[in-house]
């Protein structure tokens, strides 16, 4: 049977070699998803730093399920709900990443896609981290399942609202050459 551990002050769930090198790349992988992901919505779409960003996020999240599937193994009957939340992320990132390789008309499916993937993703770790974080330990254990959704639902919708293509004059998404022949006809 195996025993937790406690590293940096947080509960792991157990010392053996093997859990705490696919824990410590887990670790790697999703604070690379969670800064790529960030980095990516904050970024100008189409830009080459949006692409770099967006490739790496969806790379960490495959890593991040990857490395769950290995310890919802080895600790299956604690972290079997890690596991399922993990294939939420995945799938949908995998949906948006695919949305736009495959060149699909609009980004509703993209933003979509990489929104919940990158939510799904927090929403893993506030569930089995939030309990042990200084302040958050206070707050219910429902909260860790919600928030990260009711923060991200109106953020994506926003960004689907903002790519929609018909936007009025002056909205960051209608190009330039568009505005000029506006103005240019007035």
């Amino acid at each position: 049977m195996m025993s937790a551990a406690s590293i940096a002050g947080d509960q792991v769930g157990a010392t053996a070699p093997v859990f705490l090198a696919f824990l410590a790349v887990h670790v790697i992988a999703g604070l690379t998803a969670v800064t790529c992901g960030a980095v990516a919505a904050l970024s100008r779409k189409g830009s080459p730093r949006h692409f770099r960003a967006g490739r790496w996020f969806y790379r960490a999240v495959a890593v991040v399920f990857a490395t769950a599937i290995a310890l919802g193994v080895i600790r299956w009957r604690q972290d079997y709900y890690l596991l399922i939340i993990g294939a939420v992320a995945f799938s949908a990132s995998t949906i948006g990443y695919q949305h736009r390789r495959r060149h699909r008309p609009g980004d509703t499916g993209h933003i979509l896609g990489m929104g919940t993937g990158y939510a799904a993703m927090l929403t893993a770790f506030y569930v089995d981290n939030g309990p042990h974080l200084p302040l958050l330990n206070h707050l219910p254990h429902l909260v860790f399942w919600v928030l990260p959704a009711a923060i991200a639902t109106p953020l994506i919708g926003r960004a689907i609202r903002r790519a929609r293509p018909g936007k009025s004059a002056g909205s960051p998404k209608t190009p330039r050459r568009r505005l000029r022949a506006r103005g240019a006809s007035r």
